[in-house]
C-alpha cells in the first residue's frame, strides 16, 4: 500500500532537534545577549514580529565562528529528538523522502542530518561564510530561510512528490500550509519541545514524539 505522504518535510531547530540554533550561540555569550536574543527568537517564532527584521541583527550580535558552528553541531546530534532516527528511517524505507527546511545554518545542521541518512542535497538551511581564521564574515542574506513565508516559497519550487506533510513547531512552518498556494498538503505541529497556540491552531496533526509520525504517513 502506498504511503499516505509522499514527502515529509522536517524542521529542525526545537523540533528535529531540542537545541534552538541561535539561542544556543547566544548562550555562550553573555546573558543580556542571550536574553535579547531568545525573546526575539520566540516572538518570531508566534509570528509577533517578522523574521527578517530580526535575523541579521540576531546574527551580527551573535557572530558565529566556525568553532562556534562545529561546537552547535554536536549539540545538535547529541539532543536529536527521541526516537527521530528509527522513525525517519522507517520514513525513508517505507518509500517516503525526508526533506530538511531551516531557518538555522547549514554548516551546523549538515552533521545531524548525515547521522540521520538525509543528503547533504535534502538540507535546505542559512549558509554561513567565514573570514581569515574561522572569524564569522556573514550569512546568505538572499536564503529564503531568512524570512516569513520563505520555506513556502522555497518548498514549493522544489518539484517534491505529492501528498507532502510539513513537520515543525513555529509559525515559518505553519507557513508551509498557510502559504498562497499552500507549499504542503497537510502540516502536522511538533509540541515535544515547545507548544505554540497560534501554530497548533492551525495543525492537521498534532504530535508529541516522532514515534507519532509513521502512522500518520505511512497508514
Amino acid at each position: 500500500m502506498a504511503p499516505r505522504f509522499r514527502t515529509v518535510v522536517v524542521d529542525v531547530d526545537s523540533t528535529l532537534s531540542a537545541v534552538e540554533g541561535i539561542d544556543w550561540l547566544a548562550s555562550r555569550l553573555s546573558e543580556d545577549v542571550r536574553a535579547h536574543v531568545v525573546e526575539t527568537t520566540g516572538r518570531a517564532m508566534r509570528g509577533e514580529v517578522r523574521l527578517i527584521d530580526i535575523f541579521a541583527s540576531r546574527m551580527d550580535l551573535v557572530a558565529p565562528s566556525k568553532e562556534d558552528i562545529a561546537a552547535l553541531a554536536a549539540e545538535y546530534v547529541s539532543r536529536v529528538e527521541p526516537g527521530a532516527a528509527e522513525s525517519l528511517a522507517k520514513l525513508t524505507n517505507g518509500g517516503v523522502r525526508v526533506v530538511l527546511v531551516s531557518g538555522g545554518l547549514r554548516e551546523a545542521i549538515l552533521p545531524l542530518a548525515r547521522a540521520l541518512g538525509i543528503t547533504d542535497h535534502d538540507v535546505n538551511a542559512v549558509a554561513i561564510y567565514f573570514g581569515d581564521g574561522g572569524a564569522y564574515k556573514d550569512f546568505d542574506r538572499n536564503s529564503p530561510m531568512t524570512r516569513n513565508g520563505g520555506k513556502a516559497e522555497l518548498i514549493g519550487s522544489l518539484s517534491l512528490e505529492k501528498p507532502i506533510l510539513g513537520v515543525g513547531d513555529g509559525i515559518t512552518d505553519l507557513e508551509l500550509k498557510t502559504a498562497v498556494p499552500p507549499a504542503v498538503d497537510a502540516f502536522a505541529a511538533y509540541t515535544g519541545v515547545i507548544d505554540r497556540p497560534v501554530v497548533t491552531a492551525g495543525a492537521d496533526y498534532i504530535i508529541k514524539s516522532f514515534e507519532e509520525l509513521p502512522p500518520i504517513v505511512l497508514a
